[in-house]
This record gives C-alpha cells, sequence and structure tokens, in this order.
C-alpha cells in the first residue's frame, strides 16, 4: 500500500537523525530484535516508506521507537507521518482498574503469553508527574462484595510479601502466574469495592506495591514491554492512594529497567524524578533513591554527578544504619552493587570487581535470586581484569544454586559465560566450569 505522496514528515525527521538509509534500517531491526521479532528490513524498505509506502503495522511502532532513541524525544505516529494505531470501540478509555485486570487477565492466559512477550520496551513512555495522578482515580464500579476493610488490606499487603520472598528465592519466572491470578482474582475486585476512604486508599496502595512487583518479576524473565505495562499501572494507583512512597520506588524501578537496557537518558530522567517526589525522603530511602542516580549518571557519562550522587547514597547509608537494621530494605549489599555499577560505567574494572565482592560477602542469604545474577556479573569482571581463575570459582558459586532459580536475566548471563570462557579452553578451570556448566545450565542456552 502507498501513496503518491512522499512522507514529508518522515523525511524531516530522517534527516535530524543524519543516518544513511542502511543506517536507518539496522536501528529499526535492532528494536525488532530486542522486542523478541527480528526484522530483516533495508535500505530499499526505507526509502520505500520515505516515497509515501506505509510501513506495514508490524513495523510502525518498531521505526517510531528508533526514531525516538536517535532524537531522544518523545514522538507520536502523526508526527512521523504514520497511521495512528487502531483506537478503542469505547465511547471512554479504560478505567485504571479494568486495566489492571485487561494486563492481568493476558498474563495469566497461557495462549497469550507470546504476545505480552513481545511487548515493546519504548524509551517514548510517558511518565505521569505525581501532581497528574495524586488523588485521581475513577469512581469504582461496586462488586459483589458489599464493603472492604483494612483486614482486607492487610491479606493482600501479606500475600504481596509472600510473592516477593518466592521470587527473591526462585526468580520471576516462578513467582509472576500466581502474582498475575491474584491481582486479578483478589485485589482488583477489592478496587470496585465500597468502603471507607482511609480503606480504599490503602487497598489502591497495596495494590500499587503488588503491580509494581509483577512488573519488576516481568523485568526478570526479561518481558520488558510487559513490566513497563504494569509499572505504569503502579504509578497510576500510587498517585490515587497518595501513596509516595510506591509512586518513587516505582519511578525507581523503571529507572533501573533503562539502564540495565543501556538507556542511559531515559534512566536518568526517570531516577531525577523519582528523587524530585521525595522531598521528604528518610536516609534510608535517599540512599536507595541516590544509588540509581549515580548508576544512571555514570551510563550517561556524567563523572562529576554519578560520583555526587554515589557520595550521597553512602553518607544517607551511614546515616541509616546508625539508626538500626531495616530488614528487607535497602542496605549495604545493595549500595556496594550500585558502587560496582558506578565504577564500571567509569572505566574502573578493578573497583567494581572490589565493590561486588563487598556485595557478595554482606548480601542475606535469603536473596538466592540476586546472588545469583551479581556472581554471574562479577565473575564477567573478574575476567575482564584477567582473573580467569577467580572468575571459574564464582561462576562455579552461581551454578550451585542456578538450578533452584528460574530467572530470564540469569539465564542471559549464563548462555554469556559459555561465551566468554570458550576460548579459554585450555585452561583446566575453565575446562572444567565448561564440562560443569553443560550438565546443570538449560540445554537451549548452550551455544552451539
Amino acid at each position: 500500500m502507498g501513496t503518491s505522496e512522499p512522507n514529508r514528515a518522515l523525511e524531516a525527521l530522517f534527516r535530524e537523525t543524519g543516518w544513511t538509509l542502511r543506517q536507518c534500517a539496522q536501528a529499526v531491526n535492532r528494536v525488532g530484535t530486542e522486542r523478541g521479532t527480528p526484522t530483516r528490513y533495508r535500505a530499499p524498505s526505507v526509502h520505500q516508506w520515505l516515497r509515501g509506502g506505509v510501513p506495514r503495522e508490524e513495523a510502525r511502532p518498531l521505526i517510531l521507537e528508533a526514531l525516538v532513541r536517535r532524537l531522544g524525544r518523545p514522538l507520536t505516529p502523526t508526527e512521523a507521518g504514520l497511521p495512528a494505531p487502531g483506537t478503542r470501540t469505547e465511547a471512554e478509555p479504560p478505567s485504571t482498574v479494568q486495566g489492571v485486570i485487561d494486563l492481568g487477565r493476558l498474563d495469566m492466559d497461557p495462549s497469550r503469553r507470546g504476545v505480552l512477550g513481545v511487548a515493546l520496551f519504548s524509551v517514548a513512555v510517558t511518565v505521569p508527574d505525581w501532581p497528574d495522578v495524586v488523588g485521581r482515580m475513577e469512581a469504582a464500579q461496586r462488586g459483589s462484595r458489599t464493603r472492604i476493610g483494612m483486614s482486607d488490606v492487610h491479606t493482600v499487603s501479606v500475600m504481596t510479601e509472600q510473592l516477593s520472598s518466592l521470587d527473591d528465592q526462585f526468580g520471576g519466572r516462578t513467582a509472576r502466574p500466581p502474582a498475575a491470578a491474584f491481582l486479578v482474582n483478589t485485589v482488583a475486585p477489592s478496587l470496585h469495592t465500597d468502603g471507607p476512604e482511609h480503606v480504599r486508599k490503602a487497598m489502591m496502595s497495596a495494590a500499587s506495591d503488588l503491580c509494581y512487583l509483577t512488573g519488576y518479576m516481568a523485568v526478570d524473565e526479561g518481558l520488558h514491554g510487559l513490566a513497563q505495562r504494569y509499572y505504569l499501572k503502579a504509578l497510576e494507583l500510587a498517585g490515587a492512594a497518595e501513596d509516595h512512597l510506591t509512586f518513587c520506588t516505582t519511578l525507581r524501578g523503571m529507572s533501573v529497567q533503562a539502564v540495565d537496557l543501556s538507556q542511559g537518558p531515559l534512566a536518568k530522567r526517570l531516577a531525577d524524578a523519582a528523587a524530585a517526589a521525595a522531598p521528604q525522603a528518610g536516609p534510608r530511602m535517599r540512599a536507595f533513591l541516590a544509588g540509581q542516580q549515580a548508576h544512571a549518571a555514570a551510563q550517561t557519562g556524567d563523572r562529576r554527578a554519578a560520583l555526587r550522587f554515589l557520595h550521597e547514597a553512602e553518607a544517607s547509608m551511614e546515616k541509616a544504619e546508625s539508626r538500626g537494621k531495616a530488614f528487607g530494605s535497602y542496605d549495604p549489599a545493595s549500595l556496594n552493587y550500585y558502587t560496582s555499577q558506578v565504577r564500571f560505567e567509569m572505566g574502573d574494572a578493578p573497583g567494581a570487581v572490589a565493590a561486588m565482592q563487598e556485595a557478595d560477602r554482606l548480601r542475606s542469604g535469603i536473596y538466592r535470586r540476586t546472588r545469583v545474577k551479581e556472581r554471574a556479573i562479577l565473575a564477567e569482571r573478574q575476567l575482564a581484569v584477567g582473573h580467569l581463575e577467580a572468575a571459574c570459582h564464582t561462576w562455579g558459586l552461581a551454578l550451585d544454586d542456578y538450578p533452584l532459580v528460574d530467572s530470564g536475566r540469569i539465564d542471559k548471563r549464563m548462555t554469556g559465560m559459555f561465551r566468554l570462557i570458550r576460548p579459554h579452553a585450555g585452561n583446566h578451570d575453565a575446562q572444567a566450569l565448561y564440562e560443569r556448566a553443560r550438565t546443570v545450565v538449560r540445554p537451549e542456552l548452550i551455544p552451539a
């Protein structure tokens, strides 16, 4: 399908990128590969789009995302001369609660998991500001129950803690299906049910926390577009509940996701927004936020800001620890992990190794998934500084726990391990690790 007129809007954006036709096609293909739907567009396809040919429907979000990443600003389909996505047939957009139900039901349906898995992570995501969402909640449609009380809120909070513990021990793939089912079958109906205003706000806050956790589990599985959708619902619910803590925690989680995908500018914007939305944060929360600001700043090359935020995080953590331990919250092990990330982004590989070793030493044994993931990262960095035997030992420790954890992020690290140690096949430790890993790691993850 095509038009007789060139796509002037797309042409203008294309010229602004400075790309060649081939580079543009490659950028679109990279987005498609990241989403899990590889494409093979070439220069003639881009030329056709510029001349007025309408891209296939599945290509349009990839083109738009590639342009947004290159230009560093949000764009609408109309601004790129592309057809807008199909509009809803309903007279009104879906409510926050209905959006949560729709998302959770899709996540529960095994036949639709593939569709959710290719949801596109977008750097152009529109993140609401705190004033935009605070107190904004649609009139609740009454459910089958007549009234909710604080005991119902307590049930949701306790169940969320249990699901979080499952995630810590066994990974996102294990914990996310029951989390989605609980969200749809128990939590969403409570949001439709009448009750005192303070109870309804408490329930929205608890639901926000569960949406955030479910999004975090999707990140662990490598389903970044799906995670982004859960995070946005968490922001809406947190604002409606006037819950600053979960709002800021979710923005920070979105920044962590972005920095892990090497989207530094977006990560920095989200981390700064999280900090700005928590002006009265206590020292532990301030360390939690500043550590992520440091990582995001380091990835964007802002060394001065990275060190400033890291110093602020360290000072805040010292103050928080002097007031006593807070089980299950941001702790010195977490801060050392962020110190390692900042050092690595700034080119200090030995410093990154030392900080990650300290994080591993301090980490509580209950965080098995984190332990496996970060030991794999530590091994990669030990190898990068030339400590092959130490790296093999650390990878071996990660393999001890690997069979008990079902995590997409860890699977990706294990695939990388095979690639990294293969050139060292002549080394006894590397060969022993390789042979052991072949018997432990899932066969489909072992490179041919």
